[in-house]
């Protein structure tokens, strides 16, 4: 009897305590802290177009989505970061729309082996196709043959635009030029040193590595056009003829044709339907702060969000643009 009482005893203890473990803000009913959801963008060098964009998106999501903490980090761009996205690695990338679309369907750089998970949040910006040069001899993309050319970073989509352009121009990449492997900002100091003698870039206009080298050196934005442009668009369905307008950097006083792919913001389909929606709201319900970051923040705008949509648009993305009258 007197241990059928003592373990009557412990049992009622070991209420007590457990009851007095119990929180006040449990006992009231209050919800608990939300965690902290981690979204990081990548984006693309640091001096490009990607970058201050990311930068600009990660402020407005942190400050006006509740328990986000977002961050840009600098990338290889593209090709880059398809594959960052696919590893989990990142939530949210800026990429050109023909990555995203060989990255679909593992074709070009991807091939065999697809990402079909790859969803859309909006297309961005036209972004030309832009070859530039402080070498007066180079007026043509063939003139580029036996050239030291920076064609973009490993990876990235500027290196794909650069492998298209030099075949179209009936010309080997791996042996009619002299390909350097670097990022905007590099392949600026190397024309600068005359260690490259031009430069593929693939970027909304104006684009600040180009700024910068045109304020001290006379810049020339060779033209892609006539049977190189022919071909590039009868091969490539996300090309479109574009032109630079003159004056966009010092010194260049013509308009210069070329090509242009579309930039967009891409998901996996495994990110939270009401995350997607979220993200893809306040960037244009924040567009002063998008025009802040850069010049061509002016054409992020919801009624061309989805021109170019070049992959499946994420269910999240879907809804605002349903909601602001943009799709069906």
């Amino acid at each position: 009897m007197k241990r059928n009482l003592a373990l009557l005893l412990v049992a009622v203890l070991a209420m007590f305590a457990f009851a007095g473990c119990s929180s006040p803000a449990s006992e009231e009913g209050a919800a608990a802290p939300a965690e902290t959801v981690f979204v990081n963008i990548g984006t693309g060098g640091t001096a490009g177009t990607y970058f201050p964009l990311g930068g600009a998106f990660a402020e407005i999501w942190n400050n006006k989505i509740e328990g986000i903490n977002a961050t840009a980090q600098s990338t290889g761009a593209s090709v880059a970061n398809i594959n960052l996205l696919k590893d989990g690695k990142v939530e949210v990338v800026i990429v050109q729309n023909d990555v995203a679309w060989y990255a679909s369907r593992g074709e070009v750089m991807f091939d065999g082996e697809s990402f079909e998970e790859i969803r859309g949040l909006a297309t961005m910006y036209a972004e030309p196709l832009q070859i530039v040069t402080t070498d007066e001899s180079i007026k043509t993309v063939a003139d580029l043959k036996g050239k030291k050319i920076a064609v973009g970073a490993i990876g990235s989509g500027v290196e794909a635009n650069a492998r298209q352009i030099i075949a179209a121009a009936g010309m080997d990449f791996e042996n009619d030029i002299d390909a350097k492997f670097l990022s905007f900002s590099e392949a600026s100091s190397g024309l600068k040193d005359k260690q490259v003698d031009a430069a593929f870039l693939t970027a909304g206009i104006p684009t600040a590595a180009i700024q910068d080298l045109s304020a001290q050196h006379t810049v020339n934005v060779v033209a892609i056009d006539g049977a190189v442009a022919e071909q590039l668009l009868k091969d490539y369905k996300f090309f479109t003829e574009f032109v630079i307008p003159a004056d966009t950097y010092k010194g260049q006083t013509e308009d210069v044709k070329t090509l242009t792919v579309k930039s967009m913001l891409a998901v996996s389909s495994e990110l939270d339907t009401d995350l997607a929606y979220e993200l893809t709201k306040q960037i244009y319900e924040n567009h002063d702060r998008v025009v802040a970051a850069h010049n061509v923040g002016k054409y992020i705008v919801a009624e061309t969000a989805n021109d170019g949509m070049s992959v499946e648009l994420h269910e999240g993305a879907a809804k605002y643009f349903k909601e602001a009258g943009v799709i069906e």
